[in-house]
């Protein structure tokens, strides 16, 4: 659709930017809240609550242009305003706290602009609100006005004690470098963006988790964890992962490799065809990762090269003693067999690590795959003529 009235991309950036800016309440406000949970359209845009009720609801309002401004008569203010009385229980003193998040700015003189956190004066916007109530004749907020008059005036009054009014939030092309200035004791010098990279990804499948209703909300402690657990990851002791198995289309890559020599390995020892395509992803993503690293210098390749070698004495300590149950006049079939046992044991073997803190075993087991992709190592007593005929006639 075009950019056109009827254009669907403003309500599409103000969703976004609703997810998004919920991180920002998160970093900015969790400190103060440890043993708090934020959520997302569950009790309002973004909601903070403690054991199960609700705390704090935030309406987040986004508009495109940076110098807008709100005024008591905007329909922003009394849709708001609506929510509120609808699903807040406007005349309870105890009831949760109210926020009007926006990125316009507050007009001089407006009740809005009385119920900021910094220039508050609650029966001034009292007084405003009640004016444009009375005499605004807009179809729009016809019903929210009327409904507000009907509270009567102590309600009213102790409606507005619960709301704030966060004017000049960022915009949405904005909320990334708030995020980054909330984190800046966590950037790990040099890789400042893929850490960041990372924490947006563990904010975004977080959000639509939520979204989707798969998880009620996001524990600050969790969230703290989470975050502190990826910056872990940018030690000399570990490393990041950047390509998940939910990433990976297994499918696709089978199709890619079928004749990449360490495939062709696998079918030399009858491996089996779900463990093959195992097999696949997992050198897509060592190799892949091995890439990544040194490309953001994240590794070196000396440091590479050492466990490759480590991977290939080990194979080569197991090799010979495959090798040794053997008979000399042993058929391709007894030769099969001994090779599909090693490799199912070695790829068992994940005790051998490229950092004393990166274990994870598809690691390990898909370098394996790169060195029999290059004919460092194989599986098959035969190996080292077929990798060699192979060659020939891919040359």
């Amino acid at each position: 659709m075009g950019k056109g009235s009827h254009s669907a991309a403003p309500n599409a950036i103000g969703y976004q930017h609703q997810t998004w800016w919920a991180l920002v309440e998160l970093l900015q406000s969790g400190a103060g809240r440890p043993d708090a949970a934020l959520s997302l359209e569950l009790y309002d845009d973004v909601a903070w609550e403690r054991e199960g009720t609700a705390t704090e609801l935030l309406q987040v309002k986004h508009h495109m242009g940076q110098h807008r401004t709100l005024t008591d008569s905007s329909t922003d203010v009394w849709r708001t305003l609506k929510v509120w009385m609808d699903e807040a229980s406007p005349a309870d003193a105890a009831g949760p706290g109210l926020a009007l998040v926006t990125t316009e700015i507050a007009a001089a003189g407006s009740a809005v602009a009385a119920l900021r956190p910094h220039t508050r004066d609650e029966r001034e916007a009292l007084r405003l609100l009640e004016h444009v109530a009375r005499t605004s004749e807009s179809k729009q907020t016809d019903v929210a006005r009327r409904q507000f008059l009907g509270l009567g005036v102590a309600a009213r009054l102790t409606f507005l004690s619960r709301i704030r009014v966060i004017d000049r939030s960022p915009h949405i092309e904005d909320v990334a470098d708030q995020v980054k200035r909330h984190l800046h004791w966590a950037l790990p010098p040099g890789h400042e963006d893929l850490f960041l990279a990372m924490v947006w990804r563990w904010w975004d499948d977080m959000a639509l988790a939520l979204l989707q209703g798969r998880q009620r909300g996001v524990d600050v402690g969790d969230a703290q964890a989470a975050i502190a657990d990826i910056r872990d990851q940018f030690t000399r002791q570990n490393l990041p992962t950047l390509v998940e198995l939910a990433d990976v289309d297994a499918g696709d890559l089978q199709q890619k490799y079928r004749t990449h020599p360490f495939v062709q390995q696998m079918h030399w020892v009858a491996f089996p065809p779900r463990n093959l395509q195992k097999a696949i992803v997992d050198y897509y993503r060592a190799y892949t990762h091995s890439v990544r690293w040194l490309e953001e210098d994240l590794i070196g390749l000396t440091e590479l090269t050492r466990f490759e070698d480590e991977l290939v004495d080990e194979w080569e300590r197991e090799f010979e003693w495959m090798l040794d149950t053997l008979d000399e006049d042993a058929g391709d079939d007894e030769k099969k067999t001994a090779g599909k046992q090693l490799l199912r044991q070695l790829l068992g073997q994940t005790s051998l690590a490229v950092r004393s803190r990166y274990n994870d075993p598809y690691f390990a087991r898909g370098q394996r795959h790169v060195l029999a992709d290059t004919g460092r190592i194989g599986w098959h007593a035969d190996f080292e003529t077929r990798i060699a005929d192979l060659l020939k006639v891919n040359a």
